[in-house]
């Protein structure tokens, strides 16, 4: 059954998983499945890929087509209740990329969270002035508007309390790069705040924050990555650019950003030698 934490994303991508394995089972190839059951073939891969979520008829279907028993199909119709229900990010779905609710709906479920930021602080560690610099810095260039910044900075505080302050929180490691805490967004003032939040922030016992410093051996050539690691589901990486994002679910490639982070880590300062580093950042945005 799931946990009180369940998100109906990670259901969705469940069922359409449990969906396939059983077809796949049956020796049958997507286009004969669908052509047995008299739907498209691409209704058979959407639903698998968890782009569509499949009826109750379906669901009823697609059980008799692989003649599995009543244990199996309860828990396929428990995924789908659950795959139904709404995730707090899609209040926000208007103002945010559809890659970027798809990773919220996986994070809800996360138990375990990698980040590795060159270039500024995470969002689940900003501070509502610096978030809301960080959107105004793209706005020209993405056309984002008035309400559009507005909801983006509600959507990341949001996100910050249910992460970071939920019941049984996930264990969340960060590297940030040095130049993250020396690049400005927003007045002096808003970057020592941030600095300040961010020492707060190290202190919580589920969250791991070390800085990588500009005098350390050169890191591995990637921009910033989040690997998310689940009880029930395969490892993730999320990837954001400008206009894009995308997530890597391939377990070599996964393996390799796995590697790839914690040998970064490594050349990276301890957490307290991190925590005096951003001491010192904030009294040197207090001018």
């Amino acid at each position: 059954m799931p946990s009180q934490q369940g998100s109906p994303t990670v259901r969705r991508l469940r069922l359409g998983q449990e969906l396939r394995l059983l077809r796949e089972r049956k020796k049958l190839t997507g286009a004969r499945a669908a052509k047995d059951l008299g739907w498209s073939a691409s209704k058979i891969s959407r639903i698998e890929a968890a782009k569509t979520v499949p009826s109750a008829e379906d669901i009823k279907a697609l059980a008799e087509l692989y003649k599995i028993d009543s244990g199996k199909r309860d828990e396929l119709f428990a995924l789908l209740r659950d795959a139904d229900q709404r995730g707090w990010w899609e209040d926000y779905e208007d103002a945010l990329p559809e890659e970027y609710t798809r990773f919220l709906g996986l994070e809800a479920e996360a138990t375990f969270q990698r980040n590795w930021e060159p270039q500024i602080v995470p969002g689940l560690l900003q501070t509502e002035d610096y978030a809301r610099e960080v959107v105004l810095s793209v706005r020209g260039i993405s056309r984002i508007t008035h309400s559009g910044v507005r909801s983006r900075v509600e959507a990341r505080m949001d996100r910050q309390q249910r992460v970071l302050h939920r019941p049984q929180p996930s264990q969340l490691c960060f590297v940030l790069d040095e130049p993250a805490l020396m690049r400005r967004f927003g007045e002096p003032s808003v970057m020592r705040e941030q600095m300040e939040h961010l020492l707060e922030m190290s202190l919580l016992p589920h969250v791991s924050v070390q800085v990588l410093v500009m005098d350390a051996l050169h890191p591995v050539n990637t921009g910033a990555f989040i690997h998310l690691k689940f009880a029930e589901f395969d490892d993730v990486v999320y990837l954001e650019q400008l206009y894009t994002a995308h997530f890597v679910d391939d377990l070599e490639r996964v393996a390799g950003y796995e590697e790839a982070f914690d040998y970064i880590k490594s050349q990276a300062l301890d957490e307290d030698e991190s925590r005096v580093l951003i001491q010192r950042k904030a009294m040197m945005w207090r001018g």
